[in-house]
């Protein structure tokens, strides 16, 4: 295997990056990154001046097909990879990103006929226009003891493919009528390379929902939503569900003649691209935590044991890897918390009014807040700038900073921003633990690794440990890894993980006097997550409630 390569395609919310691997230790040899032409698409619909309504987030699929023969003819060109070196090819992907299609896999939005209507492309992740649907299910859910809610710690978000689908189907149900599939976008990029439409564990485990040992929702708790919605999961999310690693299909003629690769090249079935992070972070077995750190937090954990733990994203059995229950929560908003701050926030009296972009904006903060103690500034945040995932699953919740005075200075409400996302942390790590599932270390992964300050905030926090994965491009890895399974190089993933991830490049470790200080703050963060998250009287709730009312008079004065 030592002239083996595999590839993986790790499709991020703004741009796909190819990562090739060799099979025989898993070393980086080449990577390629491509941004989306239309990137995210939140405000007008891409050639046309139909605004979006607020929490509305779109993607155009073109910008994924072109993104990744891009980026694979970068990376196999560039270092002479000849079609029979490639042994297979794995695919990872945000998720829940829903594409609505036709028959044949094309998407609706490319028809010229529905290009104007948005609700005919494609729904990225953060899309959180179903927020209404996704409580009336939940309603329902409790009041009909639907079996499947307690998989996913007693509520399903606003951002998965049910409430996103009855979204469609209460809105244009004459889109609803057209659309033949919806199919989330690692399972249709998988379609368009090999020809052959299948499903993943990961997508339909986590964003469904379906169980192994349940499937998805039944007929009649559909009807009992909206009787449009029977068949949704008998005819349009059809077709068979594959675990990560197995073998989806081979590389068309077509894609492989476009690609200069062999036809017939193994394409391994997608995998969500934070689950694909744990892989290729060497998480292989229980104890262990992924913090895959980005715009956003997706937190993963593997068990040999199935418990039904209140206000997680969802349990699910073969979800990550096969023979194992993979657990996931999460945060919906970190990195993009820190960003707007920096790029709304901080005036330019701080910097002296010099040319400095994001990153050296972030490095003057980072030093200057590293001077500040847990406590000093009298600050704390809520963590919600784009709603709370876990334990509230509430995409109507908003961020909320507390203690403000009239000496209050950036880096200070830098650091508390820091903070509220490690407390969000903390609150997921305790929900695990009172469960009774094991979690000794935690190991950091993504674009935030390069922050000291947040990973030692962190570990401060949590009081435990955190591993640090050698690589930023640990979801890229996790698919080529994938990649490599499917394509018979290694029999299981636990072999390929031993083979390909390397060695943790670092370690950072608690300091018990600061973890005493957090302790106290992070009791006020667990009053001010139940008054303002959990009351629904909250003025958060109430506040929200008027702005979309009177959003809504404005559009129809317009």
């Amino acid at each position: 295997m030592k002239d083996k390569y595999s590839l993986g395609l790790d499709f991020g919310t703004e741009s796909v990056r190819a990562v090739l691997a060799r099979v025989v230790d898993g070393e980086i040899v080449a990577s390629s990154v491509s941004r989306y032409a239309d990137g995210v698409i939140d405000d007008y619909l891409p050639g046309t001046n139909i605004k979006l309504r607020p929490n509305w987030a779109l993607q155009n699929p073109q910008d994924w097909l072109d993104g990744l023969e891009k980026v694979i003819i970068d990376v196999t060109r560039d270092h002479g990879i000849t079609p029979e070196s490639l042994v297979g090819i794995g695919v990872d992907f945000t998720a829940c990103t829903l594409v609505p299609t036709l028959e044949d896999g094309t998407p609706l939005c490319f028809l010229a006929e529905y290009r104007q209507e948005p609700h005919a492309w494609v729904k990225l992740w953060k899309h959180h226009g179903a927020q209404d649907q996704a409580n009336r299910i939940n309603q329902i859910g409790i009041e009909q003891n639907w079996d499947l809610l307690p998989y996913y710690g007693g509520k399903i978000s606003s951002e998965w493919l049910l409430p996103k689908a009855l979204e469609i189907l209460e809105e244009v149900p004459e889109i609803y009528q057209r659309i033949t599939y919806f199919i989330e976008g690692a399972d249709w990029v998988t379609w368009q390379l090999t020809g052959e439409l299948t499903r993943n564990t990961c997508c339909s485990g986590y964003k469904g929902p379906w169980q192994k040992k349940l499937g998805f929702p039944g007929k009649e708790f559909l009807i009992s939503i909206n009787p449009g919605l029977a068949d949704l999961f008998e005819r349009k999310v059809s077709g068979p569900i594959l675990a990560p690693g197995q073998r989806a299909g081979g590389l068309s003629k077509h894609w492989a003649q476009r690609l200069n690769l062999a036809p017939d090249c193994p394409v391994s079935a997608g995998i969500i691209d934070a689950h694909a992070g744990a892989i290729g972070a060497g998480v292989s077995e229980p104890g262990v935590m992924l913090l895959m750190m980005g715009t956003s937090t997706c937190h993963m954990l593997l068990s040999e044991h199935e418990v039904l733990v209140e206000g997680i994203s969802g349990v699910v059995e073969d979800g990550i890897i096969p023979g194992l229950f993979g657990y996931e929560a999460g945060q919906a908003g970190v990195g993009d918390i820190f960003s707007w701050f920096v790029n709304h926030c901080v005036p330019q009296y701080y910097y002296g009014g010099k040319q400095l972009d994001e990153g050296d904006l972030h490095n003057l903060l980072i030093k200057r807040a590293e001077k500040l103690i847990p406590g000093e500034s009298g600050l704390l945040a809520l963590d919600w700038w784009n709603g709370c995932r876990t334990p509230l699953v509430d995409a109507d919740l908003s961020g909320m900073i507390l203690g403000c005075t009239l000496q209050t200075k950036p880096e200070e409400i830098y650091r508390a921003l820091i903070e509220a996302t490690a407390f969000g942390t903390r609150m997921i790590i305790d929900l695990f633990q009172n469960g009774g599932i094991e979690i000794n270390t935690l190991r950091a992964g993504g674009g935030l690794i390069k922050n000291n300050l947040l990973l030692k905030i962190y570990a401060d926090v949590t009081n435990l440990p955190i591993e640090i994965s050698p690589s930023e491009l640990i979801s890229g890895q996790g698919a080529a890894i994938l990649g490599a399974v499917a394509g018979d190089a290694y029999q299981t993933i636990h072999e390929a993980v031993r083979k390909m991830t390397p060695p943790i490049s670092r370690m950072i470790e608690p300091n018990a006097r600061m973890h005493e200080y957090y302790n106290h703050i992070y009791r006020e963060y667990e009053r001010l997550l139940t008054y303002f998250g959990r009351d629904p009287e909250s003025p958060m709730k109430r506040l929200t409630n008027f702005r979309n009312f009177i959003l809504q008079e404005k559009e129809e004065q317009v």
